[in-house]
């Protein structure tokens, strides 16, 4: 939150209410940890030489923000010197290892479920274009990423959340 605007960030004021995304966003300015007391950098340092070591580390979101705390851990761990293949895997395949659910999740393969998402740019030139998502595949029906209207194999538009007529105009 100290170094993302998530206040102002247009895809979460859509799927957030103002008040919930207000709550976590706008607290930035007080009761948080001056630069020099992360140790985020040693801790992605330490998780990187674990992995290479041939240990898993996996990301996880903690409940932090929901469509953007998972891309948050993920560029912090990145940050330890991964590589931006490293960084997937610890995304994707290592965290169904963790969870003991490998046969099932984590990878493209026949058999396996398959929920993804569709990017506009490369993730591997640079983690954080994570995040420049084009479209989300769930249940095998494809969503638009922007407005989550699913777009195959049907075209259904989401209906308006309950908060888009209280949200103040910005």
């Amino acid at each position: 939150y100290q170094r993302e605007d998530a206040h102002n960030n247009t895809k979460l004021r859509h799927f957030m209410p103002h008040s919930v995304l207000d709550g976590k966003a706008l607290r930035r300015a007080a009761g948080w940890f001056a630069e020099e007391e992360y140790f985020s950098d040693e801790i992605a340092e330490s998780a990187t030489r674990i992995l290479r070591a041939g240990g898993l580390i996996g990301v996880g979101a903690h409940g932090q923000l929901q469509g953007l705390g998972y891309h948050w851990e993920l560029w912090t761990i990145a940050m330890g010197g991964m590589t931006g293949m490293e960084a997937l895997r610890t995304a994707t395949i290592n965290g169904a290892k963790i969870i003991g659910r490998a046969t099932e999740l984590g990878s493209l393969e026949p058999g396996k479920y398959a929920d993804l998402v569709i990017l506009n740019s490369n993730p591997l030139d640079n983690i954080r274009n994570t995040v420049d998502i084009n479209l989300v595949m769930s249940n095998g029906r494809i969503y638009d990423d922007e407005t989550m209207d699913q777009v195959w194999p049907e075209q259904k538009a989401l209906p308006a959340y309950w908060w888009h007529d209280d949200e103040p105009n910005q």
